[in-house]
């Protein structure tokens, strides 16, 4: 390593997609059933209006509304309708993605020695992968091994002793890979947090479970909720994040991201997408279906366990583990992606023909082990 660099990234394994286990060889149709993106693609009547506000109303010599003032307003609008208190633009923040939110509530608490960050595995690896890049300490709670719920003790337990103290404690709900919202222990955990702790809750995949902590969001001035457009939204080529938390949290997050950070296309699509709302997500509930019937096919294979999901995603693990990168591979060959991660795999809720074929193909393999 060029001795210019940290020693420490040695030690950092990128966040890489498709997954480090693909051949690089593709068939000519691919299944992208690895990255948890709505099945479906916008309507071609509202990419046709996103193209012509580009042609017509963008100026691409001119940077992009630094302020987000108008998509701030819209996501205000929109959040507003599951929150027991109208929410403000002041209590948003909008970034690349989801992550570069993380990043910048890494920046806002934990670096420099100021503090750590506790995570509850497995979970999305990127709160972890950002905070390693930073120099920040990540500590790792367990979660139960057949419920995957956290274990609470033994968080408690890391909190008590971590040295620096953890400032930033992340929380999927529902967690990614696991499919699993939160339960009311792991609520009510969240709500004993000292103050001086600030609590992320990652609602990436609210559309789909319908559960939200934003009611509380006012009670609790050290929360913040994570939000993201890539999901049930449809952008996840735009790249478009957000936060909900109070006023001074999300001045703090206005003073460390890059300036003009979102292209003013994204603006426009994520705008566009809120305005459209209803439309878009009219479609859930057969994405919703379509988990389920899977889920329900999986459930009668012998060589494998597959969990519940309230995501548009489902986890299971192989009977033996050390099929699970095999598996992985001979989907891939056929056309199928799927993510191998924890020791298990978790596929995308894709349309219902992308369902059906990596069904048979999953079937063909296992029929190898049986055999």
């Amino acid at each position: 390593m060029a001795t210019f660099l940290r020693p420490d990234l040695d030690g950092i394994r990128a966040y890489a997609t498709p997954p480090e286990a693909s051949s690089g060889t593709l068939p000519p149709q691919v299944d992208y059933l690895d990255t948890n993106e709505f099945p479906l693609d916008l309507p071609a009547p509202l990419k046709a209006k996103l193209a012509q506000q580009y042609v017509e109303a963008l100026a691409t010599n001119r940077y992009p509304d630094s302020s987000h003032w108008h998509l701030k307003q819209a996501i205000a609008t929109y959040v507003s309708e599951h929150s027991s208190e109208p929410m403000t633009p002041a209590q948003i923040a909008v970034g690349n993605g989801s992550d570069e939110l993380i990043r910048s509530l890494l920046l806002a608490t934990a670096l420099g020695g100021h503090g750590s960050i506790l995570v509850a595995d497995p979970t999305f690896s990127i709160y972890g992968i950002l905070a390693q890049s930073l120099g920040i300490p990540v500590h790792r709670a367990p979660r139960h091994p057949e419920t995957f719920a956290v274990d609470i003790d033994s968080a408690e337990a890391l909190v008590a002793k971590a040295d620096p103290p953890v400032r930033l404690v992340f929380m999927l709900q529902p967690n990614s890979p696991t499919g699993n919202a939160l339960t009311s222990a792991e609520v009510a955990w969240l709500r004993q947090l000292p103050p001086d702790l600030l609590v992320v809750i990652d609602e990436a995949y609210f559309e789909f479970s319908g559960k939200t902590l934003l009611p509380e969001l006012t009670a609790h001035p050290n929360w913040l909720i994570l939000r993201t457009f890539s999901k049930a939204l449809r952008l996840a080529a735009h790249r478009v994040g957000y936060a909900i938390a109070q006023p001074t949290v999300i001045a703090a997050l206005e003073k460390l991201r890059l300036p003009y950070n979102l292209p003013s296309v994204s603006q426009l699509a994520a705008c566009m997408a809120l305005e459209h709302r209803q439309e878009l997500l009219a479609d859930i509930p057969q994405v919703i279906a379509e988990r389920e019937w899977l889920y329900a096919q999986l459930q009668t294979c012998p060589h494998l366990r597959v969990w519940p999901s309230v995501a548009n995603f489902l986890f299971f693990r192989l009977e033996e583990t050390a099929h699970t990168q095999p598996l992985c591979q001979a989907l891939e060959q056929e056309g199928t992606l799927v993510r191998p991660i924890a020791n298990g795999i978790r596929v995308s809720i894709g349309t219902p023909a992308e369902n059906e074929r990596f069904w048979q193909r999953l079937q063909a393999y296992l029929s190898t082990l049986s055999g």
